[in-house]
């Protein structure tokens, strides 16, 4: 199953400040490990973001992380990013997931 990789407006600009080799590289793993099993989770390369709803997932290639969620057969790449603006990322544009109150805490 061959998915398409759409890239928001926002990672285009990601993607064209990266330096040429970075670039190259970034857009082969993007090939190679989003058109056909972008949800295979594996130890280093791509991970399944856990309390936030959106993005989904992360892909790690060297010291860039692209984060991207998955739509049917779309791939929805929103940010490309290096390694140390990663969590400022994604404390300022991840959206948590909605937890339900549980029913047995006292304070209810």
């Amino acid at each position: 199953m061959t998915y398409t990789i759409i890239l928001a407006p926002e990672a285009v600009e990601d993607l064209q400040r990266l330096k040429a080799h970075i670039r190259s590289t970034v857009r082969a793993a993007m090939l190679t490990h989003l058109r056909d099993e972008p949800a295979r989770v594996s130890k280093s390369r791509i991970k399944r973001l856990r309390g936030i709803r959106r993005p989904q997932y992360r892909l790690r290639v060297d010291e860039i992380r692209i984060f991207y969620d998955i739509c049917d057969l779309d791939v929805e790449v929103l940010a490309i990013i290096d390694k140390s603006e990663a969590d400022a990322w994604l404390d300022q544009f991840g959206e948590a997931e909605e937890v339900a109150p549980d029913e047995t805490d006292p304070a209810l």
